[in-house]
């Protein structure tokens, strides 16, 4: 199938480079013209593993970009894959979708039909409410609309998108099902263990939400749990296995912490509990469970607290990332300790295997190191933000370090004698 891809960030461009990778012709549109140059050019905009092998594998072939919108008409159907932030208040900002969906309504306006699928994570409602009536402003009245969330992770979008265990097609016919269907079957086929949730378009837009809440909450559970154990010096991560083994829990988001970040799990809860809030619910439970998660970085400075003065100190910060096998830095931990540390009078030292250069431009006071071992050498303390393998095993490095003392909030690091270590868990 031909198939048209509006918007090229992490969700756009992993999916435009799978689909083509099926054996789809594949068009990104993006008003972002370095974007569409590095996609012509074969070269991945966003670091993703497996993802630039794709892009340089399929472009100028079954893949290629563009900022005209007139290129969706040589296409069977479109994916609106645009940016849906949160507001000061946690709602979503749904601007820049319709603005896509206008110039896609006129870019198709005449036409007879046109499937119109919803990528973008929106708020029940909106794909009826917002995105419709964006299409018939531009002049396009015969779209079919389906909503179709996606459960992409950063550092292992490709991955997800290729093995997935569901694909969830939202939508008001039999028809439109079907088209969904054929759009998928090159990926179906190759993973027939994938359940195949056919639903409402409501239903479509709420289930990504209460999978991310579900797994949010989860971990501010078990948070919960490690900082109770943390108090009575229990292993947390021993109690942990040991409950996973209950099929009904599972050890999955079950590794507790400095806590969760990223773009979705902060971006959704807070767009879930405002739109909750608009309807005149409290919604108690994910209210607390941003609680746990908000104080974790401070449990994590509070313990360096009672090893070492920091005022005045170097003190290294390992990890940028909200996760590793990810540049992104949307929601990271990294941020709040930072700024915990800066408060105390510390002067910061940071690195991070990929996502330096990004966090240099959001955060340009902070100091910058090229690798684990310049960041550690003088400094009196060091936390570990990002579970990044090169972590676990540091070695020697931390011989470079005045007093050795190691804050790990993420239980990677390997202990070795002459080092005070502490955890969040430990």
């Amino acid at each position: 199938m031909k198939l048209s891809i509006v918007g090229s960030g992490y969700v756009g461009t992993t999916i435009a480079a799978c689909f083509a990778d099926l054996g789809h012709e594949v068009v990104n549109v993006d008003i972002d013209e370095d974007i569409v140059e590095a996609i012509n050019d074969g070269r991945a905009p966003i670091h993703e593993p497996g993802l630039d092998e794709r892009i340089a594998e399929h472009a100028g072939g079954r893949l290629r970009a563009t900022t005209d919108y007139k290129a969706v008409l040589e296409t069977d159907a479109t994916f609106l894959a645009l940016p849906t932030p949160s507001r000061e208040d946690g709602s979503i900002d749904t601007s820049i979708m319709e603005v896509g969906a206008e110039s896609l309504g006129e870019a198709l306006a005449g036409q007879d039909d046109h499937l119109v699928v919803v990528k973008s994570t929106v708020v029940p409602g909106t794909t009826e409410n917002v995105v419709e009536p964006a299409l018939e402003r531009g002049g396009f009245e015969n779209a079919t609309v389906a909503m179709n969330p996606e459960f992409l992770r950063m550092g292992s979008a490709v991955s997800d998108f290729i093995d997935p265990d569901k694909v969830v097609f939202g939508a008001r016919d039999d028809d439109t099902y079907a088209e969904l269907r054929d759009v998928y079957e090159p990926l179906l086929s190759e993973a027939p263990d994938a359940a195949i949730v056919e639903t409402g378009v409501r239903e479509a837009e709420m289930i990504k939400y209460a999978n991310n809440a579900f797994l949010a909450s989860k971990v501010s559970l078990v948070n919960d749990l490690g900082n109770i154990c943390k108090e009575f010096d229990v292993d947390a991560y021993e109690v942990a296995d040991a409950i996973a083994h209950d099929d009904r829990i599972s050890g999955r988001f079950l590794r507790s912490g400095v806590g969760w970040g990223g773009s979705c799990f902060p971006k959704d809860i807070a767009a879930i509990i405002a739109a909750a809030k608009q309807e005149g619910y409290d919604p108690a439970v994910l209210e607390a469970a941003v609680e746990v998660n908000d104080g974790q970085p401070e449990r994590l400075l509070d313990l360096l607290d009672d090893h070492v003065d920091v005022t005045g100190e170097r003190v290294a910060v390992l990890g940028l990332s909200f996760k590793p096998g990810t540049d992104d830095i949307r929601g990271t931990r990294a941020i709040p300790v930072i700024d915990g540390l800066q408060e105390r009078g510390a002067n910061v030292v940071a690195y991070d295997p990929v996502a330096t250069e990004k966090m240099a431009e959001e955060r340009p006071d902070v100091a910058y190191a090229e690798s684990a071992r310049e960041a550690l050498d003088g400094a009196v303390g060091a936390v570990v933000v990002t579970d990044w393998d090169e972590f676990a095993a540091l070695n020697d490095a931390f011989d470079a370090m005045a007093e050795p003392v190691v804050v790990d909030g993420r239980r990677i690091v390997e202990r070795r004698d002459g080092i005070t270590y502490e955890g969040l868990t430990w």
